[in-house]
């Protein structure tokens, strides 16, 4: 079988996914997420086995990162009649009748109808905040934002009036541990996903682990120019012709996890500081976005360091 993963030049991939994305909706449509080592007759093991189940594939992209001794990523969409209520039956045949073939494969079903629950962690700097919720309110993102939690609270009066609770959450050197504890109690069980929307804090590797979700971030440059304190004035100073903003899944290791999604926007000589903060806001923005899209529509395969992101 042919990967979908090609499209038009004339179409740019934030596009396609788009185009793509609004057709995975609805109780009877699913995915299937896989990755083991790439060898013979994969793509003819879950092809058959929808077949089988009298599942129709409506869209299927493919990966692999060696044709010799590589890694094999497949993401499957698929409709099948009565979904809703087969989700356990459709499991325990896939378990044994494929993935026990396949002894390293890592694999599961999503409903497309799931919208993921999404907490937000802010600090002074709503634009970001802004449009996870303005998307989410227009059904743009497959999400609901379940809670906003500030280490300051003047974002406060911003969020309420959308109805969804802010939980200010101070944090200092001498009580960063208190406050991760109070963000574990909020958060585990509660949410599938954490996004950082400009959160100036740094989050202990003992959060990331007790959490039990994916963490996203955004940063405010290609990573790892113009780190800390006042980036666009660092920028301005070396006279960049770029400005752009990284999104990644956090780790330890601060601002060097897989990146799922970058953008830049041309400055010239005659942009002051201020202009620079303002467009690289809006690719903040946007790159955001379409991280938090692209992994709540399991877009996203994370691979060691780097990530194999589907159209």
């Amino acid at each position: 079988m042919t990967p979908s993963t090609t499209t038009a030049p004339a179409v740019p991939a934030s596009s396609a996914r788009a185009a793509s994305g609004s057709q995975e909706q609805g109780s009877d449509v699913g995915r299937l997420l896989i990755q083991c080592a790439d060898q013979p007759g994969l793509v003819a093991a879950v092809s058959d086995f929808l077949y089988r189940q009298n599942a129709n594939i409506t869209h299927l992209d493919q990966h692999s990162t060696d044709p010799q001794d590589g890694v094999f990523f497949q993401r499957t969409v698929f409709h099948l009649d009565g979904l809703a209520a087969r989700w356990e039956d459709l499991e325990a045949a896939f378990a044994s009748e494929v993935a026990a073939r396949f002894p390293d494969m890592r694999w599961r079903f999503s409903a497309t109808a799931k919208r993921r629950r999404v907490a937000i962690m802010v600090s002074k700097l709503d634009h970001c905040l802004l449009d996870l919720i303005w998307r989410s309110r227009r059904d743009e993102l497959p999400i609901d934002i379940v809670m906003v939690i500030g280490n300051h609270p003047d974002l406060a009066d911003t969020v309420r009036p959308f109805g969804v609770p802010f939980v200010h959450v101070p944090v200092t050197k001498e009580t960063k541990a208190e406050a991760e504890a109070r963000h574990l109690e909020l958060l585990r069980g509660n949410v599938d996903l954490v996004v950082l929307a400009r959160y100036m804090q740094i989050v202990s590797g003992d959060f990331l682990e007790r959490v039990g979700v994916p963490t996203i971030n955004i940063h405010h440059s290609f990573l790892p120019a113009f780190i800390g304190a006042g980036p666009y004035e660092k920028a301005r100073s070396r006279g960049v012709k770029l400005v752009g903003a990284t999104a990644h899944y956090v780790t330890e290791d601060l601002d060097e996890g897989p990146i799922i999604e970058q953008d830049v926007v041309r400055v010239s000589h005659q942009d002051s500081v201020e202009d620079l903060a303002r467009r690289g806001a809006d690719v903040e923005r946007t790159v955001l976005s379409r991280a938090v899209r692209w992994h709540c529509e399991d877009r996203v395969a994370r691979h060691g360091n780097t990530t194999v992101v589907f159209s």
